[in-house]
C-alpha cells in the first residue's frame, strides 16, 4: 500500500513539473529530460508515470489545468453578486489569480504539434472551461436586459484574451494592480468608450 501512495505522490510531482514547464516554455521547447530534471528523477523513470511520453503528459496536464479553470471560474461566478459587472469582475479576478496560460502560443504552436484528435479534444475542453462560463454570464445578462449584444461568444473570447494579456504588461507599468486594470477593461466593455450625452 505504501508503494501505491509513493507512486501517486511521484506522479503528482511529475504532473506538476510538466504543467509548469509546458506553461512557461510551450510544448515544443520542453523535453522529457527537462521534466525529469525538474522532478529529480531519471529520464527513463518518466515512462513509468507516462508510458505515452511527452504528448501524453501534455494532454493530461493541459486537461487538468482546464478542469481547474472550469471549477474555479464556476465558483467565482456563482459567488458573485448577480449582476453582469460583478460576475465578469469575479471571473477576471479568478483568472488573474492563476498562472498565465499563453493561449495564443497554445493555439498556434502547442496544438499543431500534437495529434489532431488530442488537439481537437483539448480545444473543446478549453472552450468549455474558459469561454462557456463567461458566455453563459453574458447570455443571462442579455436575456435579463442588462446588455444587448448578438455574439456573446465573441465577447467572452475577447474578454479572456484581454485579461490574459495583462500578464504581458511590465510590472513597472502596473501601478494599481492587474486586477484594477481588468476591472477598468470590463467597465469600458460594459459602459462603452463614447462620451455620454
Amino acid at each position: 500500500m505504501r508503494n501505491r501512495v509513493d507512486n501517486s505522490e511521484a506522479r503528482e510531482r511529475v504532473l506538476d513539473a510538466a504543467e509548469r514547464l509546458f506553461a512557461e516554455k510551450g510544448y515544443a521547447s520542453v523535453t522529457l529530460r527537462d521534466i525529469a530534471a525538474a522532478v529529480g528523477i531519471r529520464h527513463a523513470s518518466l515512462y513509468h508515470h507516462a508510458p505515452g511520453g511527452k504528448e501524453e503528459l501534455f494532454v493530461e496536464v493541459a486537461g487538468r489545468n482546464f478542469a481547474r479553470h472550469r471549477e474555479g471560474l464556476g465558483a467565482a461566478i456563482a459567488g458573485a453578486a448577480p449582476d453582469v459587472r460583478a460576475r465578469l469582475r469575479a471571473a477576471a479576478d479568478w483568472l488573474l489569480s492563476q498562472p498565465p496560460m499563453d493561449l495564443v502560443r497554445m493555439v498556434y504552436s502547442d496544438m499543431p504539434s500534437i495529434d489532431p484528435a488530442h488537439a481537437a479534444r483539448l480545444s473543446r475542453v478549453a472552450y468549455d472551461s474558459l469561454l462557456a462560463p463567461i458566455e453563459a454570464v453574458l447570455i443571462e445578462a442579455r436575456e435579463g436586459g442588462e446588455i444587448d449584444h448578438r455574439n456573446p461568444g465573441l465577447i467572452a473570447g475577447g474578454l479572456v484574451g484581454m485579461i490574459e494579456s495583462l500578464y504581458a504588461v511590465p510590472q513597472h507599468v502596473v501601478t494599481r494592480g492587474r486586477q484594477a486594470m481588468a476591472h477598468e477593461l470590463i467597465d469600458a466593455l460594459l459602459d462603452g468608450l463614447r462620451p455620454r450625452k
